[in-house]
């Protein structure tokens, strides 16, 4: 019997819970005067970054990184209802992010400078650190191969061709004609927590973070 060619897609996926939680806040006000805006975002984002500094420590944490962006201002002139142009508002903003370790620490911390006037949480992205990502990009793409070989065992078993020896392996859509690398290696999704905004602590509930894998390999059987 002549050699039969079998295709085969593998995947895996794993999870993980979140290893590290970087706040993006965003300090902003707006008022009928350049100065007193100014100076309100000014005094607003000192107490967020003066909050941030002795919780910093890049190997111990709980903040292991943090950033703050210049103090930008601008201006518009409004229009009402009927169509009348309004005085010039001022405004001004900046933005702050910071990386936790440690969740309960950047529950405390968002609860705390949630009270400045100007202040809004944007959003919480949970991540991994690159050595966790690393290990688990490691793990799921090694068990996608073994559920591509898996696979295209059981097509070979059910068609009494013996064993299936690999001649080729790649990301997902490198092996058809289109060579398009798309939904191949590894996709890490990073979920988002809800906060409770009428508690001094704000809590939080990050869901697994998603690590998957997808190749396509080629087998020949018989």
């Amino acid at each position: 019997m002549s050699q039969v060619e079998i295709t085969v897609r593998g995947e895996h996926v794993a999870f993980h819970p979140p290893e590290r939680g970087t706040v993006h806040l965003t300090v902003a006000l707006e008022g009928p005067q350049e100065a007193a805006v100014h100076r309100g975002v000014a005094d607003a984002l000192g107490e967020v970054t003066g909050s941030i500094s002795p919780l910093h420590d890049p190997q111990r944490g709980p903040v292991t990184w943090w950033a703050s962006d210049q103090l930008r201002t601008s201006a518009r002139r409004p229009w009402n209802k009927d169509g009348k142009q309004l005085p010039l508002v001022f405004s001004a903003r900046a933005d702050v992010q910071a990386k936790f370790s440690d969740f309960s620490a950047l529950s405390r911390w968002v609860g705390q400078v949630l009270t400045i006037q100007g202040v809004k949480l944007d959003r919480i992205e949970w991540a991994l650190t690159e050595v966790r990502k690393r290990q688990l990009t490691h793990r799921v793409r090694t068990e996608a191969v073994g559920d591509a070989a898996r696979k295209a065992q059981v097509y070979a078993d059910a068609l009494g061709l013996g064993d299936v020896v690999p001649v080729a392996l790649a990301d997902a859509g490198m092996l058809g004609q289109g060579l398009d690398p798309a939904a191949g290696g590894q996709a890490v999704a990073f979920a988002r927590g809800a906060a409770a905004p009428s508690s001094a602590e704000v809590a939080f509930a990050p869901q697994d973070i998603q690590v998957s894998a997808t190749v396509d390999a080629r087998f020949l059987a018989g």
